[in-house]
């Protein structure tokens, strides 16, 4: 059998190493060639069979660029289908940076997706936190550089705490294979915590609902994709099981939602829904039966489209008003029909309405934590679905396209964000309708079946109490209210201290550092200078003269020395620095 797409280089790497050639081309090749790249990524990830590929001998250790399994698989695939998609929405946005840093970044997820060693882990783990930063950077303002410091501090943090785990857990066994690991011992627990920073676990959560809303309208649909969703792939790989996920990933889902339900962007109540979701992802991880690790893959995969469908839907108002926040916003279904219904789409996916992808994924993880009697779990993960309709599936579309009239005016976005719109939205309901499909690139064979009677009724009791729940709210004038503003999250814990410690130590280090340069720099220097400039010479000359009368200081303030004596000193001092250096 002759192979149609050549398998001469890692998909990661046609992304990392294709984006250099990005800068340099223009129009509609530019074009085409960012749109050929995942296309053959794709070709490169599909035509390889199960295996390990792409493997280099370095000192002693064999590192791994291409493990393809069930598990790295389907992550391969939603991260090159959402890089396509992503392509589709920002060609209009002729930014050679924020090109370079999407297909950098995608290739960086994509490479940790594959990786069969520890080292590749890191370096392609590194790579994703470089890359995102400058999606973040290219909004060129003064907030966006403020974020995307902040988020650059995190992941430099994260990534030492992996790496260190990673080089305890090598010198301890010898062996790099990126494999399962108990949750025991300080390498263990390194390698968890710099995983959790990109997971977003709570209390290490606030890059994320930080600095999403502050990248460029592009450039989030990169981020909503990629970092979080990396995190669960390799949470899945190495601590499938573990019973700390449990309850994490349960807090996790219902943590953000109080937040976005005060929230007035609308880009920041999706950056607090990417943290309730990966919550049901991170829960099905603790679980780690093969019902909540298939349903944990279903719904990354499924999260990655409805989450850039909504983010795109409201990415789209931006680039046409310029605005997001829900104060600002309203009545645009009027002259927006298309995006208001792309947008309905990605909150009806979210809400795990019948019919589309996100109810044939989150439910599996529910049922697993049902299986498995766990609870308080599974209550408070059903609190946490009624939670994200609330917010994510009608706050969103509700208080954008519809609530009081803005007076705003707007037309449809460009033709290529209406059609990766329309891309996304329709596998939304294509996996909803035909969920075979999905189920099919599972890491294990799937046995559940989500149009239940039992499963859909319920679902739809819970969808339609969400819906008269805020109904009710809105008309009673309980709903809370949305209004300008900074709604501070956990980071207050550690921002003001550390704003009250900066001012605190540069007024003492400051005052230490003036005292210095009077005394030392200037003070000290002055009076050396002086000493140094005469009077060496003339202490010589007046041992040499004999002249008992006149004494050193005497000297110090005479005439001229004879060149002869300043070439010994200079001499004296090469052989005492030579000696004692």
């Amino acid at each position: 059998m002759i192979d149609l797409i050549p398998s001469f280089m890692p998909p990661a790497l046609i992304f990392i190493l294709g984006s250099i050639l990005i800068p340099f081309l223009k129009g509609k090749l530019k074009a085409g060639y960012m749109l050929f790249l995942p296309i053959l990524a794709m070709g490169v990830l599909v035509s390889m069979p199960h295996g390990l590929h792409w493997q280099f001998h370095f000192m002693d250790y064999t590192l791994v660029l291409g493990r393809i399994d069930g598990l790295s698989f389907p992550f391969g695939i939603i991260f090159v289908l959402i890089s396509f998609i992503s392509v589709i929405y920002a060609l209009n946005v002729n930014d050679d940076l924020q090109y370079v840093a999407g297909f950098c970044y995608a290739g960086g997820a994509l490479g940790v997706a594959l990786a069969g060693d520890f080292f590749t882990l890191y370096i392609f783990w590194e790579i994703m936190a470089v890359a995102s930063t400058f999606l973040i950077l290219a909004r060129k303002t003064r907030a966006s550089q403020g974020a995307a410091f902040r988020y650059i501090l995190y992941h430099i943090v994260g990534g030492l705490f992996l790496l260190a785990g990673i080089m305890l857990q090598i010198s301890s066994t010898g062996e790099i294979a990126f494999g399962a690991i108990e949750l025991h011992g300080l390498a263990a627990w390194l390698i968890f915590i710099g995983i959790a920073v990109n997971g977003a676990i709570p209390p290490l959560h606030s890059w994320l609902k930080d600095a999403y809303p502050e990248a460029t309208i592009a450039g989030t649909i990169f981020l909503s994709a990629f970092t979080t969703k990396s995190a669960v792939y390799v949470m899945i790989r190495i601590f499938a099981g573990a019973d700390i996920l449990i309850m994490l990933g349960a807090f996790m889902t219902i943590y953000p939602i109080f937040f976005a339900e005060v929230e007035n962007d609308m880009r920041r109540v999706l950056s607090y829904s990417i943290i309730n979701q990966v919550g049901f992802m991170m829960c099905g991880v603790g679980i780690g039966t093969q019902l909540a690790i298939n349903g944990t893959v279903a719904h990354a995969f499924a999260h990655i489209l409805y989450k850039a469908l909504l983010f795109m839907s409201i990415g789209s108002v931006m680039h046409v008003t310029g605005k997001s926040k829900a104060t600002e916003l309203g009545g645009l279904y009027k002259t927006m029909p298309l995006t208001c219904i792309c947008c309905l789409v990605g909150a009806l996916s979210i809400s795990a309405f019948p019919l589309t992808s996100g109810f044939v994924s989150k439910s599996m993880i529910i049922s697993a934590s049902g299986h498995e009697h766990l609870t308080l779990a599974w209550f408070i993960l059903q609190f946490a679905s009624a939670g994200v309709i609330a917010h994510a599936g009608i706050k969103v579309p509700f208080f954008t396209f519809f609530g009081h009239d803005s007076g705003i005016r707007a037309k449809e976005p460009p033709k290529n964000m209406l059609l990766a719109m329309g891309i996304a939205a329709f596998f939304c309901i294509f996996l909803g309708l035909f969920p075979g499909v999905l189920y099919k690139i599972m890491p294990y064979p799937v046995d559940y079946v989500p149009y239940s009677g039992a499963h859909v009724v319920g679902q739809l009791q819970l969808l339609m109490f969400a819906v008269l729940a805020f109904y009710f709210l809105l008309k009673s004038g309980r709903y809370p209210d949305e209004i300008r503003g900074i709604n501070l999250d956990f980071e207050w814990f550690y921002r003001r201290p550390a704003l009250l410690v900066n001012r605190f130590l540069a007024s003492v280090l400051n005052g230490i550092n003036e005292i210095c340069d009077r005394v030392f720099a200037r003070g000290l220097t002055s009076v050396l200078i002086k000493f140094f400039d005469h009077a060496p010479a003339n202490i010589v000359m007046a041992f040499i003269s004999g002249d008992k009368r006149k004494t050193v200081w005497g000297t110090f303030k005479s005439g001229t020395v004879p060149v002869g004596v300043f070439a010994a000193c200079a001499g004296l001092l090469i052989v005492t620095l030579f000696i004692f250096l």
